[in-house]
């Protein structure tokens, strides 16, 4: 419930397909059981951080404290904004924003998970597309970032369709292996020229001050 102290439950995006906010506790809740059937393919690694290899009840708990973290954890100097991506009403993943003096930099980095049954429906696409929306649109950001494997077929997929390009690389370890990270950057100028879908943003002027705005 926002408040006149804690507005950012009241921000929100609506597209045709879906809504980002932040979730209630008991959707949390419910995204956190979610969670526990599990988000990647077994046999996969696409992410780099290692909650969603856990066993069902680690992967709770770690969706559960994730969101509880970001907002203990904000300041306007750094924040993350851990937005649960609703579908008919109930969550289906987690499109995340967050950034480092925003205010200055007016870059983003953003991730992203959907539950397992989710997957294939063109629903990353929308919610980073509705996120899109958000940080340009909304927050006034020059650059949205995002970072995957090489072999995260999926995520670049979603980054390619939405006109993201390539913004080099580095090199990480994945379970003892040495693994590339491919880094993507979309400037506002190339959202500006994309097509995208119509975005309903509310709930922003409460917040801007948390942002650095």
């Amino acid at each position: 419930m926002p408040t006149e102290h804690w507005p950012l439950p009241g921000l929100t995006v609506r597209t045709e397909r879906l809504e980002l906010r932040l979730p209630a506790e008991a959707e949390l809740h419910e995204l956190a059981d979610l969670a526990a059937r599990g988000v990647v393919v077994p046999g996969t690694r696409p992410f780099g951080s290692t909650w969603a290899y856990g066993t069902p009840t680690e992967r709770a708990r770690a969706v559960l404290r994730s969101h509880w973290r970001a907002q203990a954890t904000w300041t306007p100097e750094e924040w993350s904004l851990p937005l649960a991506v609703f579908v008919d009403g109930h969550p289906v993943g987690v499109q995340s924003v967050r950034a480092t003096d925003f205010a200055l930099r007016r870059e983003i980095l953003s991730g992203s998970w959907l539950a397992l049954p989710h997957h294939g429906r063109g629903l990353g696409t929308a919610a980073r597309a509705a996120m899109l929306h958000l940080v340009f649109a909304g927050l006034g950001a020059t650059d949205a970032t995002s970072h995957c494997y090489a072999d995260n077929a999926p995520s670049l997929a979603v980054s390619r369709r939405l006109g993201y390009r390539p913004d080099g690389i580095r090199r990480d370890s994945r379970r003892g292996e040495p693994a590339t990270v491919l880094r993507l950057r979309i400037t506002r100028e190339q959202w500006e020229a994309t097509e995208r879908p119509e975005a309903r943003l509310t709930g922003l002027d409460a917040c801007t001050e948390l942002f650095g705005l």
